[in-house]
């Protein structure tokens, strides 16, 4: 085995604990997500076993990052390839998909429960649900957002968006410093 596979599987295990931490996951409850048992993921998560597709494509999933991003491949040259997650609490990931500072900013997020906590700043922001259920306060008003649905709103207005439950809320976040908004170009035909 050469080296770099080598250093790639050995930095697996500590990789895989941090995903199910950072998300805030028990091992038990990975394995019902995953269908891997708790031994299996211990071992793998301590270095005892290496990993085998089987056991990765699961993993992935329920982490909700690309095969590679969770084995750590080597990057192929194209940074828009390589994404990088960032922590925002236990449970919490945001992934920027945009590399403009100062116009509008794209970032796909996954946020778990929080407790509300209105705030404004400038700026303008759209909100599309991917997965889960997204409650957002904005102002006097309180709603829920489902898979496919969309809002948009000035965030000098008091605003906070989390899970609308328990569980996590998968979202695609765009933000626009400058107070940037969409320009709709189409839209559903006129009723004839």
């Amino acid at each position: 085995m050469d080296a770099e596979l080598a250093d790639i599987l050995d930095s697996l295990g500590p990789r895989l604990r941090s995903l199910r931490r950072d998300r805030g996951l028990t091992l038990e409850a990975l394995a019902q997500d995953t269908g891997i048992s708790v031994s299996t993921l211990s071992r793998l998560e301590s270095g005892l076993r290496r990993p085998t597709l089987d056991l990765l494509i699961p993993l992935a999933r329920a982490h909700r990052v690309a095969l590679d991003q969770l084995v750590a491949a080597p990057a192929t040259g194209d940074p828009r390839v390589h994404l990088t997650p960032r922590s925002r609490g236990p449970g919490s990931v945001l992934v920027p998909l945009t590399p403009y500072p100062g116009r509008v900013q794209v970032f796909k997020q996954v946020l778990s429960h929080r407790e509300p906590r209105l705030v404004t700043h400038a700026g303008y922001e759209w909100l599309y649900v991917l997965a889960g259920e997204l409650r957002l306060i904005l102002g006097e008003r309180d709603v829920t957002l489902r898979p496919g649905e969309v809002a948009e709103f000035d965030t000098a207005e008091p605003h906070w968006f989390g899970p609308a439950g328990p569980g996590a809320v998968e979202i695609l976040h765009l933000f626009g410093p400058h107070g940037d908004q969409a320009v709709v170009r189409t839209g559903p035909a006129a009723d004839a």
